[in-house]
């Protein structure tokens, strides 16, 4: 996503109507926009903060790749239900992948071409009480 255009000093865009001098010039702005997006929709689906998510964007042909290091959230340990009904951890890092990769097809408007989802470490979910 590359914008060239001139623009003003001062940061808007020159033209016949704007009467002021232009500046040739040229905004990359495509890495860090995919990364945002990355990192925010992959938080989301992950269930953590964005903070805790990292992104890489590695663009392939007409595809992108992907690098997404992020912990994973897991039932507290005194809570035994809650881990007999959870997913091993590898079986849910291959839904995670598969989640992101359909969603973020969809969001980006290119075809993610492969996840690579590092796992590093474990977050508990915070329980809050409804008053």
């Amino acid at each position: 996503m590359r914008v060239d255009q001139n623009v003003i000093a001062g940061g808007g865009p020159s033209g016949p109507a704007t009467g002021g001098e232009a500046l040739p010039g040229r905004v990359n702005v495509r890495e860090r926009v995919y990364r945002t997006v990355v990192e925010q929709a992959s938080a989301s689906l992950i269930g953590v903060s964005r903070s805790d998510v990292k992104a890489d964007v590695i663009e392939r042909g007409t595809g992108i790749a992907l690098r997404i290091s992020s912990p994973l959230p897991v039932p507290d340990l005194d809570d035994t239900v809650a881990i007999s009904q959870t997913t091993p951890v590898l079986d849910r890092a291959r839904e995670l992948q598969e989640q992101l990769q359909h969603r973020l097809t969809g969001i980006l408007g290119r075809e993610v071409s492969r996840i690579a989802l590092t796992i590093t470490g474990a977050t508990i979910p915070e329980r809050r009480r409804v008053r």
